[in-house]
């Protein structure tokens, strides 16, 4: 579909951001980009102009989080619902999202698993433990 480098990601969140705003026609994946967007109106100054997009640097020291890994957990997680990979996540999320009562504040509970799922995979060299993962879940 696009090329998986830094800045090509980035233009790509922006032009769905934009396009969406401009009511161009959207692609699926640039319909759930604007839809994941849209609930995190601090991005959307960054996500206005490609450029800055590209060039945003976060710093941890500066309590700043990543607002493309944030978005990108939210994308990935919403696949792996849509397609329920690994087999559990859709009702473990479901489960979420009726205990808060809030599709977003589960979103982010399930994201926090799914970051250390990725975090731990490759603080290893390996796949994400799957299992780990959805015990996680299990246990927000």
């Amino acid at each position: 579909m696009f090329s998986p480098d830094r800045d090509t990601l980035r233009r790509y969140l922006a032009s769905a951001w934009h396009k969406s705003n401009a009511g161009l026609p959207l692609e699926p994946l640039e319909h759930q980009i604007a839809a994941v967007v849209r609930q995190h109106p601090e991005y959307h100054p960054l996500l206005a102009d490609p450029d800055v997009a590209v060039t945003h640097d976060s710093t941890q020291e500066a309590g700043e989080s990543n607002p493309f890994l944030h978005l990108g957990l939210h994308l990935a997680l919403l696949e792996q619902i849509a397609t329920n990979r690994p087999l559990g996540v859709r009702d473990h999320y479901q489960h979420l999202v009726r205990r808060t009562g809030d599709v977003h504040r589960a979103e982010h509970l399930a994201m926090e698993c799914l970051a250390k799922a990725l975090w731990e995979g490759q603080r290893a060299q390996r796949q994400p433990d799957e299992a780990a993962y959805l015990e996680c879940l299990a246990r927000v």
